[in-house]
């Protein structure tokens, strides 16, 4: 049992190595020696629990994916069941953020990298992709339903733009420069004006 314990615990530092090598170093980037050096163990190791660099990276990306869903989905959950439609994107663009900028190295390197990914492997990560999709739709239908939503403003054009600039925000956030805090505040901003119905 001890052996097996500290078989698992190995292979979850290996895991969290690769997920801080990919963030930082991409798909292209990332070699198994370098997770390896992360990780404190010999290279040939990582293929005692996967059978490819590319089984381990997949697996950081299904991780990554999967942490931002449940993130985003859980504080959603905890929201007040009669908040407002636009309450709630503000709520999951602040999950999505926080999730993101501060608390998964997972989540981090399955958005960095998901346009990078080998064609086979995108294929099983669109499953994944398109969950967290259905989440955000269902954020801008319920604002359409509630009247919040201006009506000149495309509903799929406004959740796909939403979505790229919260995924394109790991590219340019630099925590010396400001807290992840003035981020989510200033991304609510600019959405909720851009998205509400005018007074």
């Amino acid at each position: 049992m001890p052996r097996e314990r500290k078989s698992a615990r190995t292979r979850e530092r290996i895991l969290a190595a690769a997920a801080q090598v990919l963030s930082r170093k991409g798909w292209a980037g990332t070699r198994l020696v370098d997770v390896a050096e992360v990780a404190a163990v010999q290279a040939p190791a990582v293929y005692y629990y996967w059978s490819s660099r590319e089984e381990l990276l997949a697996e950081v990306v299904t991780v990554g994916q999967q942490a931002t869903l449940e993130h985003v989905v859980a504080s959603l959950a905890a929201m007040p069941a009669d908040a407002s439609a636009l309450d709630r994107i503000d709520r999951a663009i602040a999950a999505h953020l926080e999730v993101v900028l501060r608390r998964s190295e997972f989540s981090l390197a399955a958005i960095r990298n998901a346009a990078q990914l080998p064609a086979d492997i995108r294929e099983r990560q669109l499953v994944g992709q398109h969950a967290y999709a259905d989440v955000w739709r269902g954020l801008v239908e319920d604002a359409v339903a509630a009247g919040e939503l201006t009506a000149d403003v495309d509903a799929r054009a406004a959740r796909m733009l939403v979505l790229g600039a919260l995924n394109w925000a790991p590219e340019w956030w630099n925590p010396e420069r400001g807290p992840v805090e003035d981020v989510v505040a200033t991304t609510q901003h600019v959405v909720r004006r851009g998205l509400s119905t005018p007074r």
